[in-house]
């Protein structure tokens, strides 16, 4: 095994972390708030399952219609409240030309989310302690219904509420990232300051949004953690 490798990267605002082989332990001087996102940051989830299992149905373009990285108007209109969820199904069948049932639908959307691990909440509380803490979701009325049933095998509780100060879902917002007003939702109503204030987040366009408005951001790539983090 060769030496480990300490090197210390500057993040911007004074904000340094330390990597050390895969290791990342970060410097919070300075941070007072965080704002964690959801999917692939603290529930574990896998779009490809959900591609497979649309195209499963007769959806061949799925992955033209929505990834990660981006999607078609009728998924930005879903995770910001201005479709419910019998009408976003209808529209995917009617779109698709699907004649499957709308449970199918459900459970081909649902797909992409997996577990949620319980060291990730006792971090959470750990952090919560010292820190104001937001969650900031791209989500929808179909996964919130889903992953809250995962909150709840997991810790018991119905909801992620109670493991942070608050939360904030694009739905009920009617915001989402990377919208520069989803961001200010948050920053206004606490009264946050950008330089005081770390954003984490597994989409690039998201992270990029959130560093033009002076937010302390941290990419978190596949293969990371936030367990390494902090």
């Amino acid at each position: 095994m060769g030496p480990f490798k300490l090197k210390k990267l500057k993040l911007g605002c004074n904000f340094t972390y330390l990597h050390l082989n895969t290791q990342i332990k970060m410097n919070l001087n300075g941070i007072k708030n965080i704002i964690f996102d959801l999917g692939g940051v603290i529930l574990n989830i896998d779009y490809q399952l959900t591609e497979n299992a649309f195209k499963d149905l007769g959806m061949q373009n799925f992955d033209e219609v929505y990834s990660q990285q981006k999607q078609s108007g009728l998924f930005d209109h879903f995770e910001t409240g201005k479709l419910s969820s019998k009408e976003f199904i209808q529209q995917i069948k009617s779109e698709a030309n699907l004649l499957v049932d709308d449970q199918e639908i459900v459970d081909a959307w649902n797909a992409m989310l997996l577990d949620l691990p319980k060291e990730r909440i006792a971090l959470l509380n750990k952090l919560k302690e010292k820190h104001i803490t937001f969650l900031l979701s791209n989500t929808n009325e179909i996964h919130f219904k889903a992953f809250c049933k995962i909150v709840e095998k997991e810790t018991g509780q119905a909801s992620l509420s109670p493991f942070f100060n608050e939360v904030f879902y694009s739905h009920e917002i009617q915001l989402r990232k990377p919208e520069k007003e989803a961001f200010n939702h948050i920053l206004l109503k606490y009264d946050l300051q950008p330089s005081e204030t770390l954003f984490i987040d597994d989409s690039p366009q998201h992270i990029a949004s959130a560093k033009e408005m002076g937010i302390i951001t941290y990419y978190l790539q596949k293969g990371e953690d936030i367990l390494d983090l902090f």
